[in-house]
Protein backbone atom coordinates (compact mmCIF):
# COMPACT_ATOMS: atom_id res chain seq x y z
CA UNK A 1 0.00 0.00 0.00
CA UNK A 2 1.55 3.34 -0.99
CA UNK A 3 1.77 6.35 1.34
CA UNK A 4 -1.19 8.26 -0.13
CA UNK A 5 -3.55 5.25 -0.05
CA UNK A 6 -2.44 4.58 3.51
CA UNK A 7 -3.35 8.16 4.52
CA UNK A 8 -6.86 7.57 3.17
CA UNK A 9 -7.19 4.16 4.85
CA UNK A 10 -6.12 5.63 8.17
CA UNK A 11 -8.60 8.49 7.82
CA UNK A 12 -11.46 6.06 7.10
CA UNK A 13 -10.51 4.11 10.20
CA UNK A 14 -10.75 7.34 12.15
CA UNK A 15 -14.43 7.58 11.30
CA UNK A 16 -15.01 4.29 13.10
CA UNK A 17 -12.83 5.29 16.03
CA UNK A 18 -14.70 8.55 16.50
CA UNK A 19 -18.00 6.67 16.80
CA UNK A 20 -16.82 4.67 19.77
CA UNK A 21 -18.65 5.53 22.96
CA UNK A 22 -16.92 8.11 25.10
CA UNK A 23 -16.66 7.94 28.86
CA UNK A 24 -19.77 9.21 30.69
CA UNK A 25 -20.04 12.88 31.74
CA UNK A 26 -17.31 14.07 29.41
CA UNK A 27 -17.16 17.86 29.43
CA UNK A 28 -17.64 19.29 25.98
CA UNK A 29 -19.60 22.54 26.32
CA UNK A 30 -17.67 25.77 26.63
CA UNK A 31 -18.79 28.79 28.72
CA UNK A 32 -20.19 30.46 25.59
CA UNK A 33 -22.31 27.38 24.92
CA UNK A 34 -23.37 26.99 28.54
CA UNK A 35 -24.32 30.65 29.03
CA UNK A 36 -25.62 32.03 25.71
CA UNK A 37 -26.33 35.73 25.95
CA UNK A 38 -24.88 36.04 29.44
CA UNK A 39 -21.37 35.17 28.26
CA UNK A 40 -21.43 37.81 25.52
CA UNK A 41 -22.88 40.40 27.91
CA UNK A 42 -20.13 39.86 30.48
CA UNK A 43 -17.33 40.01 27.93
CA UNK A 44 -18.78 43.13 26.31
CA UNK A 45 -19.11 44.85 29.69
CA UNK A 46 -15.38 44.40 30.43
CA UNK A 47 -16.08 43.41 34.03
CA UNK A 48 -12.69 41.73 34.27
CA UNK A 49 -9.28 43.00 33.12
CA UNK A 50 -9.02 40.29 30.45
CA UNK A 51 -11.32 37.98 28.53
CA UNK A 52 -9.90 34.80 30.02
CA UNK A 53 -11.03 35.51 33.58
CA UNK A 54 -14.74 34.97 32.97
CA UNK A 55 -14.04 32.01 30.69
CA UNK A 56 -12.32 30.44 33.71
CA UNK A 57 -15.01 31.35 36.26
CA UNK A 58 -16.76 28.42 37.91
CA UNK A 59 -20.57 28.63 38.21
CA UNK A 60 -21.99 27.99 41.64
CA UNK A 61 -25.13 26.37 40.25
CA UNK A 62 -26.15 24.45 37.14
CA UNK A 63 -25.85 26.63 34.02
CA UNK A 64 -29.57 26.33 33.27
CA UNK A 65 -30.41 27.66 36.73
CA UNK A 66 -27.91 30.51 36.42
CA UNK A 67 -29.55 31.52 33.13
CA UNK A 68 -32.97 31.47 34.79
CA UNK A 69 -31.70 33.71 37.57
CA UNK A 70 -30.15 36.03 34.99
CA UNK A 71 -33.36 36.30 32.96
CA UNK A 72 -35.28 37.23 36.10
CA UNK A 73 -32.82 39.47 37.92
CA UNK A 74 -31.71 41.57 34.97
CA UNK A 75 -35.22 43.03 34.81
CA UNK A 76 -34.92 44.42 38.33
CA UNK A 77 -34.21 48.10 38.85
CA UNK A 78 -30.57 48.79 39.61
CA UNK A 79 -29.39 45.43 38.29
CA UNK A 80 -25.62 45.10 38.36
CA UNK A 81 -24.13 42.55 35.99
CA UNK A 82 -20.85 42.59 37.91
CA UNK A 83 -22.64 41.89 41.19
CA UNK A 84 -24.61 39.08 39.54
CA UNK A 85 -21.43 37.42 38.28
CA UNK A 86 -19.76 37.62 41.67
CA UNK A 87 -22.91 36.17 43.25
CA UNK A 88 -23.30 33.14 41.00
CA UNK A 89 -19.73 32.48 39.87
CA UNK A 90 -16.53 31.68 41.68
CA UNK A 91 -13.97 34.05 40.19
CA UNK A 92 -10.55 32.38 39.92
CA UNK A 93 -8.21 33.85 42.47
CA UNK A 94 -4.92 35.20 41.26
CA UNK A 95 -2.35 32.50 41.82
CA UNK A 96 -0.21 33.50 44.77
CA UNK A 97 2.73 31.23 45.34
CA UNK A 98 4.47 33.28 48.05
CA UNK A 99 7.62 32.29 46.22
CA UNK A 100 10.53 34.68 46.66
CA UNK A 101 13.46 34.41 44.27
CA UNK A 102 16.93 34.28 45.72
CA UNK A 103 19.07 35.81 42.98
CA UNK A 104 22.22 34.95 44.91
CA UNK A 105 21.69 31.27 44.04
CA UNK A 106 22.62 30.02 40.61
CA UNK A 107 19.96 29.60 37.96
CA UNK A 108 19.98 25.79 38.13
CA UNK A 109 19.13 25.85 41.84
CA UNK A 110 16.43 28.43 41.07
CA UNK A 111 14.82 26.19 38.46
CA UNK A 112 15.03 23.15 40.73
CA UNK A 113 13.14 25.10 43.40
CA UNK A 114 10.54 26.28 40.87
CA UNK A 115 9.21 22.86 39.92
CA UNK A 116 7.18 22.71 43.13
CA UNK A 117 5.75 26.17 42.34
CA UNK A 118 4.67 25.14 38.86
CA UNK A 119 3.40 21.68 39.81
CA UNK A 120 -0.36 21.16 40.05
CA UNK A 121 -1.94 18.16 41.76
CA UNK A 122 -4.61 16.03 40.04
CA UNK A 123 -7.77 18.05 39.59
CA UNK A 124 -10.78 17.28 41.73
CA UNK A 125 -13.82 16.48 39.64
CA UNK A 126 -15.95 19.54 38.97
CA UNK A 127 -19.33 19.35 37.29
CA UNK A 128 -19.42 22.95 36.09
CA UNK A 129 -16.80 25.29 34.78
CA UNK A 130 -14.41 25.16 31.85
CA UNK A 131 -11.56 23.26 33.52
CA UNK A 132 -11.15 19.69 32.26
CA UNK A 133 -10.00 17.66 35.24
CA UNK A 134 -6.79 15.68 34.76
CA UNK A 135 -6.08 12.44 36.64
CA UNK A 136 -2.37 12.94 37.39
CA UNK A 137 -0.04 15.75 38.53
CA UNK A 138 1.23 18.18 35.90
CA UNK A 139 3.40 21.26 35.46
CA UNK A 140 1.94 24.55 34.21
CA UNK A 141 3.96 27.07 32.16
CA UNK A 142 3.98 29.82 34.78
CA UNK A 143 2.91 30.55 38.32
CA UNK A 144 -0.31 32.32 37.32
CA UNK A 145 -1.59 29.55 35.05
CA UNK A 146 -4.35 27.21 36.16
CA UNK A 147 -4.15 24.75 33.26
CA UNK A 148 -1.59 22.78 31.27
CA UNK A 149 -0.75 23.55 27.64
CA UNK A 150 0.12 21.00 25.00
CA UNK A 151 3.29 21.89 23.13
CA UNK A 152 4.74 23.94 26.02
CA UNK A 153 4.86 20.75 28.05
CA UNK A 154 7.42 18.93 25.89
CA UNK A 155 10.03 21.62 26.51
CA UNK A 156 9.17 21.72 30.20
CA UNK A 157 9.74 17.95 30.23
CA UNK A 158 13.27 18.47 28.87
CA UNK A 159 14.05 20.25 32.12
CA UNK A 160 12.18 17.77 34.28
CA UNK A 161 14.38 15.03 32.87
CA UNK A 162 17.53 16.98 33.73
CA UNK A 163 16.15 17.44 37.26
CA UNK A 164 15.46 13.72 37.59
CA UNK A 165 11.69 14.28 37.78
CA UNK A 166 10.82 11.36 35.52
CA UNK A 167 7.76 10.79 37.68
CA UNK A 168 6.31 14.11 36.52
CA UNK A 169 7.12 13.39 32.88
CA UNK A 170 5.30 10.07 33.17
CA UNK A 171 2.26 11.59 34.88
CA UNK A 172 2.01 14.33 32.24
CA UNK A 173 2.20 11.73 29.47
CA UNK A 174 -0.66 9.89 31.21
CA UNK A 175 -2.68 13.11 31.28
CA UNK A 176 -2.17 13.75 27.58
CA UNK A 177 -3.07 10.15 26.76
CA UNK A 178 -6.21 10.61 28.88
CA UNK A 179 -7.16 13.65 26.78
CA UNK A 180 -6.54 11.79 23.52
CA UNK A 181 -8.58 8.80 24.67
CA UNK A 182 -11.38 11.04 25.88
CA UNK A 183 -11.60 13.58 23.07
CA UNK A 184 -9.70 11.96 20.22
CA UNK A 185 -6.94 14.58 20.35
CA UNK A 186 -4.97 16.76 22.75
CA UNK A 187 -6.63 20.18 23.06
CA UNK A 188 -4.66 23.42 23.16
CA UNK A 189 -5.08 23.19 26.96
CA UNK A 190 -7.35 21.45 29.45
CA UNK A 191 -10.24 23.90 29.11
CA UNK A 192 -13.51 23.27 27.30
CA UNK A 193 -13.06 26.43 25.25
CA UNK A 194 -9.95 24.83 23.72
CA UNK A 195 -11.85 21.81 22.39
CA UNK A 196 -12.05 23.14 18.83
CA UNK A 197 -8.30 22.92 18.29
CA UNK A 198 -5.08 21.19 19.21
CA UNK A 199 -1.51 22.49 19.14
CA UNK A 200 1.70 21.31 17.43
CA UNK A 201 1.66 17.49 17.86
CA UNK A 202 4.50 16.75 20.28
CA UNK A 203 3.03 13.66 21.96
CA UNK A 204 5.34 11.26 20.08
CA UNK A 205 8.35 13.35 21.13
CA UNK A 206 7.14 13.19 24.73
CA UNK A 207 7.11 9.40 24.53
CA UNK A 208 10.58 9.40 23.02
CA UNK A 209 11.80 11.60 25.87
CA UNK A 210 10.25 9.26 28.44
CA UNK A 211 11.86 6.28 26.69
CA UNK A 212 15.25 8.01 26.80
CA UNK A 213 14.90 8.07 30.59
CA UNK A 214 13.57 4.50 30.82
CA UNK A 215 15.23 2.66 27.94
CA UNK A 216 14.48 -0.76 29.41
CA UNK A 217 10.76 0.06 29.17
CA UNK A 218 10.68 1.11 25.51
CA UNK A 219 8.44 -1.71 24.34
CA UNK A 220 6.08 -1.27 27.28
CA UNK A 221 5.79 2.49 26.75
CA UNK A 222 5.20 2.28 23.00
CA UNK A 223 2.64 -0.50 23.25
CA UNK A 224 0.86 1.17 26.18
CA UNK A 225 0.39 4.39 24.25
CA UNK A 226 -0.01 2.95 20.75
CA UNK A 227 -3.75 3.60 20.80
CA UNK A 228 -3.15 7.24 21.78
CA UNK A 229 -0.62 7.69 18.99
CA UNK A 230 -3.12 6.22 16.53
CA UNK A 231 -5.92 8.52 17.69
CA UNK A 232 -3.73 11.61 17.42
CA UNK A 233 -2.76 10.59 13.89
CA UNK A 234 -6.44 10.09 13.06
CA UNK A 235 -7.23 13.59 14.32
CA UNK A 236 -4.78 15.19 11.90
CA UNK A 237 -5.53 12.85 8.99
CA UNK A 238 -9.32 12.49 8.98
CA UNK A 239 -11.67 13.18 6.07
CA UNK A 240 -9.48 13.26 3.00
CA UNK A 241 -11.37 14.08 -0.18
CA UNK A 242 -9.73 13.46 -3.54
CA UNK A 243 -8.40 16.75 -4.90
CA UNK A 244 -9.83 18.84 -2.05
CA UNK A 245 -8.67 20.21 1.29
CA UNK A 246 -10.63 19.22 4.37
CA UNK A 247 -9.95 20.41 7.89
CA UNK A 248 -6.29 19.61 8.61
CA UNK A 249 -5.64 17.91 5.27
CA UNK A 250 -4.42 19.50 2.06
CA UNK A 251 -4.56 17.47 -1.15
CA UNK A 252 -2.06 18.88 -3.66
CA UNK A 253 -2.17 18.74 -7.44
CA UNK A 254 0.49 16.02 -7.76
CA UNK A 255 -1.40 13.72 -5.39
CA UNK A 256 0.66 14.57 -2.30
CA UNK A 257 -1.21 14.99 0.98
CA UNK A 258 0.18 17.37 3.59
CA UNK A 259 -1.29 19.07 6.62
CA UNK A 260 -2.26 22.51 7.82
CA UNK A 261 -3.55 23.97 11.06
CA UNK A 262 -7.33 24.27 11.24
CA UNK A 263 -9.73 25.31 13.98
CA UNK A 264 -13.30 24.48 13.08
CA UNK A 265 -14.69 27.31 15.23
CA UNK A 266 -15.68 30.57 13.55
CA UNK A 267 -16.43 32.77 16.55
CA UNK A 268 -14.10 34.83 18.77
CA UNK A 269 -11.84 32.85 21.08
CA UNK A 270 -13.58 32.82 24.45
CA UNK A 271 -10.33 33.50 26.28
CA UNK A 272 -9.55 36.45 23.95
CA UNK A 273 -13.08 37.57 23.11
CA UNK A 274 -12.63 41.34 23.15
CA UNK A 275 -9.30 41.23 21.33
CA UNK A 276 -10.65 39.06 18.51
CA UNK A 277 -13.70 41.23 17.96
CA UNK A 278 -11.44 44.27 17.70
CA UNK A 279 -9.22 42.52 15.16
CA UNK A 280 -12.19 41.38 13.08
CA UNK A 281 -13.61 44.91 12.96
CA UNK A 282 -10.30 46.28 11.71
CA UNK A 283 -10.07 43.59 9.03
CA UNK A 284 -13.03 44.88 7.02
CA UNK A 285 -13.26 41.35 5.68
CA UNK A 286 -16.61 39.73 5.11
CA UNK A 287 -17.67 37.50 6.62
CA UNK A 288 -16.04 38.26 9.97
CA UNK A 289 -16.44 34.58 10.86
CA UNK A 290 -13.50 33.87 8.56
CA UNK A 291 -11.28 36.25 10.55
CA UNK A 292 -12.31 34.52 13.78
CA UNK A 293 -11.50 31.11 12.34
CA UNK A 294 -8.07 32.29 11.18
CA UNK A 295 -7.27 33.75 14.60
CA UNK A 296 -8.28 30.50 16.26
CA UNK A 297 -6.22 28.53 13.75
CA UNK A 298 -3.25 30.76 14.50
CA UNK A 299 -3.64 29.77 18.14
CA UNK A 300 -3.53 26.09 17.16
CA UNK A 301 -0.15 26.72 15.53
CA UNK A 302 1.30 27.89 18.85
CA UNK A 303 2.63 30.96 17.00
CA UNK A 304 -0.09 33.39 18.03
CA UNK A 305 0.73 35.59 16.29
CA UNK A 306 3.41 36.13 13.66
CA UNK A 307 4.09 37.72 10.27
CA UNK A 308 4.47 34.10 9.20
CA UNK A 309 0.67 33.93 8.95
CA UNK A 310 -0.09 37.43 7.61
CA UNK A 311 -0.96 37.95 3.95
CA UNK A 312 0.47 41.47 3.94
CA UNK A 313 3.30 40.56 6.32
CA UNK A 314 2.35 43.17 8.91
CA UNK A 315 -1.36 43.37 9.79
CA UNK A 316 -3.04 40.80 12.04
CA UNK A 317 -6.28 41.48 10.21
CA UNK A 318 -4.74 39.86 7.09
CA UNK A 319 -4.17 36.52 8.84
CA UNK A 320 -4.66 33.48 6.58
CA UNK A 321 -3.23 30.46 8.40
CA UNK A 322 -5.59 27.98 6.73
CA UNK A 323 -4.02 28.72 3.33
CA UNK A 324 -0.59 27.61 4.54
CA UNK A 325 1.15 24.24 4.80
CA UNK A 326 3.56 24.76 7.74
CA UNK A 327 6.87 22.95 7.40
CA UNK A 328 7.18 22.37 11.17
CA UNK A 329 3.72 20.77 11.51
CA UNK A 330 4.48 18.29 8.76
CA UNK A 331 7.85 17.42 10.27
CA UNK A 332 6.12 16.69 13.58
CA UNK A 333 3.62 14.43 11.79
CA UNK A 334 6.51 12.70 10.01
CA UNK A 335 7.91 11.90 13.45
CA UNK A 336 4.49 10.71 14.64
CA UNK A 337 4.30 8.31 11.69
CA UNK A 338 7.83 7.05 12.27
CA UNK A 339 6.99 6.51 15.95
CA UNK A 340 3.87 4.56 15.01
CA UNK A 341 6.00 2.41 12.73
CA UNK A 342 8.41 1.80 15.60
CA UNK A 343 5.55 0.96 17.97
CA UNK A 344 4.03 -1.58 15.58
CA UNK A 345 7.46 -3.08 14.99
CA UNK A 346 7.93 -3.51 18.74
CA UNK A 347 4.52 -5.16 18.85
CA UNK A 348 5.51 -7.57 16.09
CA UNK A 349 3.09 -6.21 13.50
CA UNK A 350 5.49 -5.84 10.58
CA UNK A 351 2.79 -5.02 8.03
CA UNK A 352 1.51 -1.98 9.94
CA UNK A 353 5.06 -0.90 10.75
CA UNK A 354 5.97 -0.88 7.06
CA UNK A 355 2.80 1.01 6.17
CA UNK A 356 3.50 3.81 8.62
CA UNK A 357 7.14 3.96 7.55
CA UNK A 358 5.96 4.29 3.94
CA UNK A 359 3.56 7.06 4.95
CA UNK A 360 6.40 8.88 6.69
CA UNK A 361 8.66 8.49 3.65
CA UNK A 362 5.94 9.87 1.40
CA UNK A 363 5.53 12.87 3.70
CA UNK A 364 9.29 13.42 3.86
CA UNK A 365 9.52 13.52 0.08
CA UNK A 366 6.62 16.00 -0.10
CA UNK A 367 8.24 18.25 2.52
CA UNK A 368 11.46 18.31 0.51
CA UNK A 369 9.55 18.98 -2.71
CA UNK A 370 7.22 21.72 -1.50
CA UNK A 371 9.03 23.38 1.40
CA UNK A 372 12.69 23.49 0.38
CA UNK A 373 13.50 26.80 -1.33
CA UNK A 374 16.78 26.61 -3.27
CA UNK A 375 16.75 30.36 -3.91
CA UNK A 376 17.05 31.30 -0.24
CA UNK A 377 18.62 28.03 0.84
CA UNK A 378 16.05 27.49 3.58
CA UNK A 379 12.89 25.51 4.31
CA UNK A 380 9.75 27.63 4.01
CA UNK A 381 6.01 27.25 4.51
CA UNK A 382 3.92 26.62 1.39
CA UNK A 383 0.84 28.67 0.42
CA UNK A 384 -1.22 26.05 -1.40
CA UNK A 385 -3.84 28.59 -2.50
CA UNK A 386 -1.22 30.61 -4.38
CA UNK A 387 0.92 27.60 -5.25
CA UNK A 388 4.08 29.20 -3.92
CA UNK A 389 6.26 29.30 -0.83
CA UNK A 390 5.44 32.03 1.67
CA UNK A 391 7.71 35.10 1.82
CA UNK A 392 8.48 35.18 5.55
CA UNK A 393 11.52 33.21 6.71
CA UNK A 394 10.90 31.68 10.14
CA UNK A 395 12.47 29.17 12.51
CA UNK A 396 9.85 26.58 11.62
CA UNK A 397 12.23 25.99 8.72
CA UNK A 398 14.70 24.32 11.09
CA UNK A 399 12.40 21.39 11.96
CA UNK A 400 13.60 19.33 8.96
CA UNK A 401 17.04 19.44 10.56
CA UNK A 402 15.75 18.44 13.99
CA UNK A 403 14.06 15.35 12.52
CA UNK A 404 16.84 14.44 10.10
CA UNK A 405 14.71 15.09 7.01
CA UNK A 406 17.07 17.60 5.38
CA UNK A 407 19.94 16.60 3.15
CA UNK A 408 23.41 17.59 4.36
CA UNK A 409 23.75 20.36 1.77
CA UNK A 410 20.37 21.78 2.75
CA UNK A 411 21.33 21.73 6.42
CA UNK A 412 24.60 23.53 5.68
CA UNK A 413 22.75 26.17 3.66
CA UNK A 414 20.13 26.62 6.40
CA UNK A 415 22.91 27.19 8.93
CA UNK A 416 24.26 30.06 6.83
CA UNK A 417 20.79 31.65 6.67
CA UNK A 418 20.41 31.29 10.44
CA UNK A 419 23.73 33.02 11.06
CA UNK A 420 23.06 35.85 8.62
CA UNK A 421 19.37 36.59 9.20
CA UNK A 422 18.31 35.25 12.61
CA UNK A 423 21.25 35.51 15.01
CA UNK A 424 21.50 38.48 17.38
CA UNK A 425 23.36 39.19 20.64
CA UNK A 426 20.72 37.43 22.77
CA UNK A 427 19.99 34.52 20.46
CA UNK A 428 17.62 33.90 17.55
CA UNK A 429 14.60 35.90 16.42
CA UNK A 430 11.59 33.80 15.37
CA UNK A 431 11.38 35.76 12.11
CA UNK A 432 13.57 38.62 10.87
CA UNK A 433 10.51 40.91 10.62
CA UNK A 434 9.27 43.36 13.28
CA UNK A 435 5.48 43.71 13.39
CA UNK A 436 4.69 44.08 17.08
CA UNK A 437 3.42 40.49 17.16
CA UNK A 438 5.11 38.38 19.81
CA UNK A 439 6.34 35.63 17.47
CA UNK A 440 8.31 38.11 15.38
CA UNK A 441 11.53 40.04 15.91
CA UNK A 442 12.90 41.20 18.26
CA UNK A 443 11.64 38.28 20.35
CA UNK A 444 13.32 34.95 20.86
CA UNK A 445 11.62 31.85 22.28
CA UNK A 446 13.02 28.82 24.08
CA UNK A 447 11.28 26.07 22.06
CA UNK A 448 12.56 27.40 18.74
CA UNK A 449 16.06 27.74 20.14
CA UNK A 450 16.03 24.10 21.18
CA UNK A 451 14.71 22.84 17.84
CA UNK A 452 17.36 24.90 16.03
CA UNK A 453 20.28 24.00 18.31
CA UNK A 454 19.41 20.31 18.21
CA UNK A 455 18.94 20.39 14.44
CA UNK A 456 22.35 21.97 13.94
CA UNK A 457 23.97 19.37 16.19
CA UNK A 458 22.29 16.60 14.16
CA UNK A 459 24.14 17.81 11.07
CA UNK A 460 27.46 18.37 12.89
CA UNK A 461 27.27 22.17 12.85
CA UNK A 462 28.45 22.20 16.46
CA UNK A 463 30.15 25.60 16.37
CA UNK A 464 27.02 27.53 15.36
CA UNK A 465 24.87 25.46 17.73
CA UNK A 466 27.21 26.37 20.59
CA UNK A 467 27.21 30.06 19.63
CA UNK A 468 23.40 30.19 19.60
CA UNK A 469 23.11 28.23 22.84
CA UNK A 470 25.63 30.49 24.53
CA UNK A 471 23.94 33.72 23.53
CA UNK A 472 20.49 32.42 24.51
CA UNK A 473 21.53 30.93 27.85
CA UNK A 474 23.55 33.98 28.79
CA UNK A 475 20.58 36.24 28.02
CA UNK A 476 18.31 34.02 30.16
CA UNK A 477 20.75 34.15 33.06
CA UNK A 478 21.44 37.87 32.71
CA UNK A 479 17.73 38.72 32.96
CA UNK A 480 17.36 36.28 35.87
CA UNK A 481 20.10 38.07 37.79
CA UNK A 482 18.39 41.41 37.10
CA UNK A 483 14.74 40.46 37.73
CA UNK A 484 14.70 37.15 39.58
CA UNK A 485 12.55 35.70 36.79
CA UNK A 486 12.90 33.37 33.83
CA UNK A 487 10.62 34.75 31.16
CA UNK A 488 8.29 33.38 28.49
CA UNK A 489 10.28 35.16 25.75
CA UNK A 490 13.23 37.55 25.43
CA UNK A 491 14.25 40.52 23.33
CA UNK A 492 17.33 39.09 21.62
CA UNK A 493 18.19 42.20 19.61
CA UNK A 494 18.53 44.56 22.57
CA UNK A 495 19.61 42.44 25.51
CA UNK A 496 18.82 45.23 27.96
CA UNK A 497 15.09 44.85 27.25
CA UNK A 498 12.54 42.14 28.01
CA UNK A 499 10.43 40.51 25.30
CA UNK A 500 7.26 42.29 24.25
CA UNK A 501 3.80 41.43 22.93
CA UNK A 502 1.48 38.66 24.07
CA UNK A 503 -1.01 38.31 26.86
CA UNK A 504 0.77 37.20 30.03
CA UNK A 505 2.28 39.38 32.75
CA UNK A 506 5.66 38.74 34.35
CA UNK A 507 5.35 35.68 36.57
CA UNK A 508 7.30 32.86 38.18
CA UNK A 509 8.29 30.38 35.49
CA UNK A 510 8.61 29.95 32.64
CA UNK A 511 8.21 26.24 31.95
CA UNK A 512 9.73 25.93 28.51
CA UNK A 513 12.44 28.49 29.24
CA UNK A 514 13.40 26.52 32.34
CA UNK A 515 13.46 23.25 30.44
CA UNK A 516 15.54 24.40 27.49
CA UNK A 517 18.00 26.28 29.70
CA UNK A 518 18.60 23.20 31.87
CA UNK A 519 19.10 21.10 28.75
CA UNK A 520 21.63 23.58 27.33
CA UNK A 521 23.56 23.75 30.59
CA UNK A 522 23.62 19.95 30.78
CA UNK A 523 25.04 19.72 27.25
CA UNK A 524 27.64 22.29 28.23
CA UNK A 525 28.71 20.10 31.14
CA UNK A 526 28.96 17.12 28.78
CA UNK A 527 31.13 19.14 26.39
CA UNK A 528 28.59 19.04 23.55
CA UNK A 529 28.11 22.81 23.76
CA UNK A 530 30.98 25.06 24.78
CA UNK A 531 29.94 28.70 24.68
CA UNK A 532 27.89 29.22 27.86
CA UNK A 533 29.64 31.48 30.34
CA UNK A 534 30.10 30.53 33.97
CA UNK A 535 26.61 31.11 35.31
CA UNK A 536 27.88 32.38 38.65
CA UNK A 537 29.84 35.22 37.01
CA UNK A 538 26.85 36.90 35.39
Amino acid sequence: MNGKRFFIAIAMACGLACKQQRPPQVKERSPRQEFPGLFEAVQSAHIFPDSKTFADCRPQAAPAMVLQFYAKEQEAEGFSLAAFIHKYFLVPAAATTHYITDTSQDVVAHIESLWKVLKREPDSANTWGSLISLPAPYVVPGGRFREVYYWDSYFTMLGLKESGRIDLIESMVKNFAFLIRTYGFIPNGNRTYYLTRSQPPYFALMLQLLISAKEDRKQEILTTYLDALEKEHHFWMKKPIEGQSEEHLVALSDGAVLNRYYDRGNWPREEAWTEDIKTAKSARRQPVEKVYQELRTGAESGWDFSSRWLADGKSLSSIHVTDIIPVDLNCLLYNLEMTLGDAYSMKGNTAMALQYEAAAATRRDAILRYCWDPKTGFFRDYDFKKGTRTPVLNLGGMYPLFFGIARQGQADSAAIVIQRQFLYPGGLVSTPIETGEQWDAPNGWAPLHWMTISGLLTYKNDSLASEIAGRWANQNIRVFKQTGKLLEKYNVKDTSLQGGGGEYPNQDGFGWTNGVLLKILHLQQEGVLNNVKNINTL
